[in-house]
C-alpha cells in the first residue's frame, strides 16, 4: 500500500474527507488535515498496542480520534470561527466540539482502521 508517511497521510485525509461527505454531505478542507494525522497516529497506536485484544485497540482509536476532533474544532470552530460543525445541541458535548454519539462512531471506525493499518504493517514486514 503507501509505505511512506505522506503517502499514509494522503490516504487518510482522503478517507476522512470521504467518509464526512458520506456522513453528512459536505467536509471542510481541515478535515483532510485531521483525518491525515488520524491516520499516522493510529498506526503508531495499534503497532503499540498489537498485543491487546480488539476492543481495547478499538476503544483507544476511538480516544485518538475524538482528541484530534477536539483539538481541530477548538482551533476551525472556536477560534477561527470557521463553523465546520457544531456539536452543542448533542447531548454531553464538550463546547459543542465532541459528544459521546461521535465518539462512540469513531470507536466503532477504528475497527476497520486497525484491520487496515495491520495489512500496512504486515505489507512492510
Amino acid at each position: 500500500m503507501y509505505k511512506s508517511k505522506g503517502g499514509l497521510f494522503l490516504f487518510g485525509g482522503i478517507c476522512y474527507g470521504l467518509i464526512e461527505i458520506i456522513w453528512r454531505g459536505k467536509t471542510h478542507w481541515s478535515m483532510f488535515i485531521t483525518g491525515g494525522a488520524c491516520f499516522v497516529s493510529l498506526i503508531g497506536v495499534f503497532t503499540r498496542l498489537r498485543q491487546l485484544p480488539s476492543a481495547v485497540k478499538c476503544l483507544s482509536g476511538g480516544a485518538v480520534i475524538t482528541a484530534y476532533e477536539f483539538c481541530t474544532g477548538c482551533v476551525f470552530n472556536r477560534l477561527l470561527k470557521l463553523n465546520v460543525w457544531d456539536y452543542s445541541k448533542n447531548r454531553l458535548n464538550i463546547k459543542g466540539q465532541i459528544c459521546p454519539f461521535y465518539s462512540a462512531m469513531w470507536i466503532l471506525l477504528s475497527y476497520p482502521v486497525m484491520k487496515i493499518c495491520g495489512k500496512i504493517k504486515e505489507d512492510e514486514g
